[in-house]
């Protein structure tokens, strides 16, 4: 019989997977993807095959989770801490100074529950106007500088990608990008409002890059190191 992992994970089927699929994610923790006539127990086995690189990442995000560690009751904001200050009755978070007024509801760091997830997802939601606000001005500026226009801006959520442009001129970014420094959010609204002149990633796109912001190297390698701990 083969031996049980004791690792926890979930598993999740996917009419699209055509291969067993291990995800180690900072904030979902280890997920099995199974194609979908997989047998649950294909899913044990490749967690206990997969173990010594599974630990690894595990160990890379638990590194990760601790430079990110702030101080109890904030929550980041381009590189700034901003303090959570609970009001009994209040739904919507906002904005005062450094600090922001949110449901009292508990920390965003506490354990798992219905009363954790209610202030999360309301700082979410709060994240999501702040960067619309953040990165709109900012990428009708670099495109102007480039001679294009933004016709859409769209806010997104995803694990990993941090921005994207199409033909057409809409740019997407990820919210996620305000809980990191302002420098970072900076060189994505770059390369994305260059991607409106030159579509890949030739030479050519990375000189209009460095013509434009000629520091970008620093944030570009800080945001490889730790965008993956960008959560709250």
């Amino acid at each position: 019989m083969a031996a049980r992992p004791d690792i926890a994970y979930t598993v999740r089927r996917s009419n699209r997977a055509r291969h067993i699929r291990v995800v180690v994610d900072p904030q979902a923790g280890v997920e099995v993807v199974l194609p979908p006539r997989a047998a649950e127990a294909d899913a044990a086995g490749a967690v206990v095959e997969l173990r010594p690189w599974i630990e690894r990442r595990l160990a890379e995000h638990a590194a990760l989770r601790a430079r990110f560690e702030r101080p109890p009751g904030t929550v980041p904001y381009l590189g700034a801490d901003l303090v959570l200050r609970e009001e009994p009755g209040r739904t919507r978070v906002h904005r005062r100074g450094d600090v922001l007024l949110v449901p009292a509801s508990g920390s965003p760091s506490a354990a798992p529950g219905p009363e954790g997830d209610v202030l999360r997802a309301a700082l979410e939601r709060w994240y999501r106007r702040a960067a619309r606000a953040e990165f709109g001005p900012r990428a009708d500026a670099a495109a102007a500088a480039l001679g294009r226009t933004v016709t859409r801006l769209t806010i997104r959520d995803q694990r990993t990608r941090w921005g994207s442009c199409t033909a057409a001129g809409a740019l997407s970014f990820n919210w996620r990008l305000l809980l990191g420094p302002q420098e970072v959010l900076d060189y994505v609204v770059w390369h994305e409002a260059c991607h409106l002149v030159v579509m890949d990633h030739s030479p050519r796109f990375w000189a209009l890059v460095e013509h434009h912001l000629p520091t970008y190297r620093e944030p570009q390698r800080w945001l490889r190191r730790n965008g993956a701990g960008l959560h709250l």
